[in-house]
């Protein structure tokens, strides 16, 4: 458990029907006590929830499952992933739009990296954000803005140079959370000493890593500083199951939310036959079937992209959908779970 993150961001997280989230003002409690409390809860899987002016421990048998603890405890509940945006300027406006109309509609999560469209995809996000803060009808205390290092540029002096960038494309004083885009070539430990730099700066809120093994996530646990590693990224939907035989099992012991991209197979699950039959008999479609169950996944967030406001609503749709074991068993017949590890899947 991360401790040293715990007073520059709300920190546990009690995870019910769904993850809605109201961890404590653990600041307000004094930097002493507030870790004394956090410490205590990470011995004995407590959960920590406001009742008025006070922070209650509840028991880990008294809820119904423990999903995510660490920064990600204060991310809202809608996600956007905003891969293959940014790439053409003709296109600018009407993804500028888009991504407004999803913060209109209550998306809160919005994913993206400097890769994204070589920065545009923060340049349309940026755009759209500093339209809405101006407008009035977004405060920045309800964004949640997630974004990522090339792994070229993931150096002691790479990295902070990389988020300036970021930060200038994006409009925005700080990043609530940072990642690694993928394993590299410069040293982990660089990388991690970059980020811990710049959450005590305050240019970012958090970090991460994304499409990290089990391997390479024992690996950096274990290296000074890495323990403050909020999330792994990766690729994780019905269609590629890999990522639940070994590493989800395994980052659910360590109590850290998988954040899972392309959740929808970009796209291709839409139009599986066979998920499309079992959608209907719920009256929803293939996509939000695929969709309701990764984030059915205890220990998972998923990030589906999307422009069109139908597939926006749709999204936001599928966040309702309750799965009861006939689908579930439905689902795995005709996407089984896999029986054996296999490599980690990238897109």
């Amino acid at each position: 458990l991360p401790i040293c993150n715990i007073l520059r961001t709300k920190f546990l997280l009690g995870l019910f029907d769904r993850p809605y989230v109201d961890p404590g003002e653990l600041p307000a409690m004094g930097s002493e006590h507030a870790l004394k409390v956090a410490k205590q809860a990470a011995l004995e899987s407590i959960v920590l929830l406001r009742n008025e002016n006070h922070v209650l421990p509840l028991q880990k048998d008294q809820i119904k499952s423990i999903a995510v603890i660490g920064p990600l405890a204060e991310a809202p509940y809608e996600q956007l992933g905003t891969w293959k945006i940014g790439e053409s300027r003709r296109a600018r406006d009407a993804e500028v739009a888009a991504v407004r109309l999803a913060l209109e509609l209550g998306y809160r999560v919005i994913d993206t990296a400097e890769m994204y469209g070589e920065g545009g995809a923060e340049e349309v996000i940026g755009e759209a954000v500093v339209d809405a803060l101006r407008a009035g009808t977004l405060r920045r205390e309800e964004l949640f803005v997630v974004s990522k290092v090339y792994p070229h540029n993931a150096s002691r002096r790479g990295v902070p140079a990389a988020c300036e960038r970021s930060l200038k494309r994006l409009g925005l004083e700080h990043i609530d959370l940072y990642l690694l885009h993928w394993p590299g070539s410069h040293p982990l430990a660089e990388t991690v000493q970059a980020f811990e730099a710049l959450c005590g700066q305050g240019r970012i809120g958090a970090w991460g890593v994304s499409n990290f093994d089990r391997e390479d996530m024992q690996s950096l646990l274990a290296m000074p500083g890495g323990e403050a590693c909020a999330t792994n990224q990766v690729y994780f939907s019905l269609g590629e199951r890999g990522p639940g035989f070994e590493l989800l099992p395994w980052l659910r012991e360590q109590r850290m939310p998988l954040m899972a991209y392309s959740p929808i197979d970009q796209g291709r699950l839409a139009d599986d036959s066979g998920l499309a039959a079992i959608a209907r008999g719920l009256h929803v479609s293939a996509a939000q079937l695929a969709l309701a169950w990764v984030m059915h996944q205890p220990g998972v967030m998923a990030i589906p992209k999307a422009v069109r406001e139908a597939h926006l609503r749709e999204n936001l749709a599928a966040a309702e959908l309750q799965l009861d074991q006939d689908t579930l068993r439905a689902l795995d017949a005709r996407f089984p779970p896999p029986r054996k590890r296999t490599p980690l899947a990238m897109i």
